[in-house]
């Protein structure tokens, strides 16, 4: 029986459960929900947020917890080492990321919302964005992916980072320009080039 997942265009979290679940071969029925009428995810969820999993009634929204859940509930292929030591450096990675690193960009759309924007505010926020750029080109040095074969990191920053290389026609979101404006690559970080190239070319379910 097909997991069901529900879902709006260009949704950054919601393209992390399709790599998932297509690194592990797992077929999805989507649900396509209108990006303005999120009633159907409420009644469902309790909250508007997308991804939503509902697996034979039991329903998990947060992309976070999903993956786990989907790494926990089909191991094979994992997106987690076997080594304790190796998985816990990823799920400290996968934190940061979204805790930290995902702050910079949110403050940044919030900050552009005002009615009366702070430019210094944005030239901070912005700056940061841009500053991580080296992290993950570090992060890539010697290997095709974060941490070395194919992972939850990679699922959880990818279709963030992605911005710098790939941008799809008809993507409305001002957060997705914040971020392909901020994430410029030029030809310091070919790895974090190449790393998307890669990525991108992976299955999705």
């Amino acid at each position: 029986m097909a997991l069901k997942v529900y879902r709006i265009p260009f949704s950054t979290n919601v393209e992390r459960v399709s790599l998932a679940a297509g690194h592990k071969g797992l077929e999805i029925d989507w649900v396509d929900i209108p990006e303005d009428d999120r009633a159907e995810v409420v009644r469902v969820s309790g909250q508007e947020l997308v991804p939503v999993l509902d697996d034979d009634c039991l329903i998990l929204s947060d992309s976070p917890a999903i993956l786990e859940y989907l790494e926990e509930q089909h191991p094979e292929p994992p997106l987690l080492p076997a080594d304790p030591a190796a998985r816990a450096e990823i799920r400290i990675f996968c934190d940061w990321f979204n805790r930290v690193w995902k702050r910079s960009p949110n403050l940044y759309e919030d900050e552009l919302e005002k009615p009366e924007p702070n430019r210094e505010r944005l030239v901070e926020l912005g700056g940061r964005i841009t500053a991580s750029l080296p992290l993950f080109e570090g992060l890539l040095m010697g290997r095709d992916f974060l941490f070395g074969g194919f992972s939850l990191a990679d699922v959880t920053a990818f279709p963030f980072l992605k911005y710098s290389v790939v941008w799809e026609n008809g993507d409305p979101y001002v957060f997705h320009e914040i971020l392909r404006d901020h994430l410029q690559l030029g030809v310091d970080h070919p790895r974090v080039e190449a790393w998307i190239r890669t990525v991108d070319g992976r299955p999705r379910a």
